[in-house]
């Protein structure tokens, strides 16, 4: 299931603070992450979940890096 977070383009481009993934209330905005932080903390927000909005249209395309886990290679310490 796909959830939709903020349904609107004003935001395009932008980073935007919320309250949480269960009340997507926008805390805070900005043309940086830290812009959209500080102004979640000024108005009390201290964890907020930080997103960003891309332009519409624009494509993001990511590389596929192969994860070797615990599992996959038989560590049992940090040291090994």
């Amino acid at each position: 299931m796909e959830k939709v977070f903020v349904t609107t383009d004003e935001y395009n481009g932008r980073y935007v603070a919320m309250k949480s993934f269960d009340d997507n209330t926008i805390v805070g905005v900005g043309d940086n992450p830290e812009e959209a932080l500080k102004a979640a903390e000024e108005k009390g927000f201290k964890n907020p979940i930080l997103l960003y909005i891309p332009e519409k249209d624009l494509v993001h395309i990511y590389p596929v890096v192969e994860l070797k886990s615990v599992a996959t290679t038989g560590a049992t310490n940090a040291n090994t």
